[in-house]
């Protein structure tokens, strides 16, 4: 049976979470990626920035409906949720924009579960990690060349 390692590019691209979003986004369209993993100086995987990270900047923000009772607001949403949501759309650096501890695989992990998280949770890009660290990257043409045997 397949695994991770068999498949995963073993040496991606990769972009650190102070880099321009501008930048980060050319990055994705020019070589088509749907994601790319953000790690810091240590090489240590911190989030991963994906074109719907990307595509929530021009969504539009619901404010919290508020009532009131004793001349005190209660927000109908989370506060903290509109203030991600805010952060994501005046996004200029990746770290504002990208997805904080995402999901990741082991080297080790089976084809078949890594497909089914693919399919089941929308994952197109999955972080290869062991021992903390980026070893590799999943995307779904990679799972899509071993039905070809390419």
């Amino acid at each position: 049976m397949l695994s991770a390692k068999d498949i995963m590019s073993a040496d991606p691209v990769t972009i650190a979470p102070d880099m321009d979003i501008i930048e980060a986004t050319k990055l994705l369209l020019e070589h088509k990626f749907n994601g790319l993993p953000v790690v810091d100086h240590n090489g240590k995987l911190v989030g991963v920035l994906c074109q719907s990270d990307l595509v929530a900047q021009q969504k539009k923000v619901n404010l919290p409906s508020l009532f009131t009772i004793l001349d005190g607001f209660i927000p109908l949403k989370s506060l903290s949720d509109v203030d991600s949501e805010m952060r994501k759309v005046a996004a200029t650096r990746v770290a504002d924009a990208m997805t904080e501890e995402p999901v990741t695989v082991s080297p080790d992990t089976p084809l078949d579960e890594v497909a089914t998280l693919m399919v089941d949770s929308k994952y197109y890009t999955l972080p290869v990690v062991q021992d903390g660290r980026l070893v590799g990257v999943v995307g779904k043409e990679d799972v899509l060349r071993t039905l070809v045997g390419a």
